[in-house]
């Protein structure tokens, strides 16, 4: 088996699987095939459509992909580089189904919204695989099968120890931006803090991102970061009220409908317990009280509700 260079006796990152091709892990495959032998592994008739006609990107990114789609995976291959893109409830069912047909020096680089991700998947491969956590900033949406709409793109960001600068170097190769962190517990939180905020939002007032920058919004806005950076702190990870700032900076910006305001409009599942709810749950753990958290969670459970 070949080896990398540096010696270290794992197994080179030869192919990539997607496993959760939807709007997120298809445009990565797509960009990765420009380099690498890439599998997207999804839904019947969004693979359908991509065996077809090929993976079809549009906006900030345009082409057509010939890249591979299959509806299942019978292995996963040694040396495989696999990119966890299903929604995050859907992690423990996704990698249960594949775990013992995970060969030697596979890597699962999990790509999700939310808090606690890499240790669901973690908890279900124990030893079979490393885990690593990334997080992408980029806005896509899904507009029909074949067919992703980049609205914006961004970075994607990795921590540092075990693949991932190989990882970074394989995504940069291929036009995906990709950043090593010194600190990731804080990009992670980073993160949730903004998806707290537009997230819930725009599912509940199904508008893009940069809307719920209005004014009349702005009290709620200070009071879900209020409650999150608690939290964050009282877990030693350090965030402060500067990500107010941040976040009233770039939210203009941000056109793009939300993931969770795409799976609200579809009458889907949404991330929430992942998000808010994961701010609430670690906030009862602490002794933290979190309000507006929890009616965020409760507001957009009741829209879930009425699929």
């Amino acid at each position: 088996m070949s080896v990398t260079p540096e010696g270290y006796g794992r197994p080179v990152l030869k192919r990539i699987i997607v496993l959760g091709a939807g709007a997120v892990g298809s445009y990565y495959g797509a960009l990765l095939s420009r380099k690498n032998d890439v599998l997207l592994v999804g839904r019947r008739p969004h693979i359908e459509a991509i065996n077809s006609r090929g993976l079809i990107l549009s906006g900030e990114v345009e082409g057509v992909f010939k890249v591979r789609g299959a509806t299942e995976i019978s292995e996963v291959p040694d040396g495989s580089l696999l990119l966890l893109t299903t929604k995050a409830h859907d992690s423990e069912r996704a990698v249960a189904s594949i775990r013992d047909r995970l060969g030697e020096g596979v890597v699962i680089l999990v790509l999700q919204n939310g808090l606690g991700n890499e240790e669901v998947v973690r908890r279900v491969v124990g030893e079979r695989a490393e885990v690593i956590r990334g997080l992408v900033t980029s806005g896509i949406e899904f507009r029909e099968p074949g067919r992703i709409f980049v609205r914006k793109v961004g970075e994607t960001i990795l921590g540092r120890g075990g693949r991932e600068e190989e990882i970074a170097r394989i995504f940069n190769e291929c036009g995906l931006e990709t950043r090593l962190s010194e600190d990731m517990p804080r990009e992670i939180w980073r993160k949730l803090v903004m998806n707290c905020v537009i997230n819930p939002l725009t599912a509940l007032l199904r508008v893009p991102d940069n809307e719920v920058a209005a004014d009349s919004l702005r009290d709620l806005r200070r009071r879900i970061v209020e409650e999150c950076v608690a939290v964050a702190r009282a877990e030693g990870v350090n965030l402060d009220m500067g990500i107010l700032e941040e976040l009233e900076g770039v939210i203009p910006s941000y056109r793009n409908f939300s993931s969770m305001c795409q799976d609200i409009m579809r009458g889907k599942r949404t991330e929430i317990d992942f998000l808010n709810g994961k701010v609430v749950e670690l906030g009862r753990r602490h002794g933290i009280e979190t309000p507006v958290n929890e009616a965020m969670v409760s507001l957009i459970r009741f829209l879930e509700g009425r699929r």
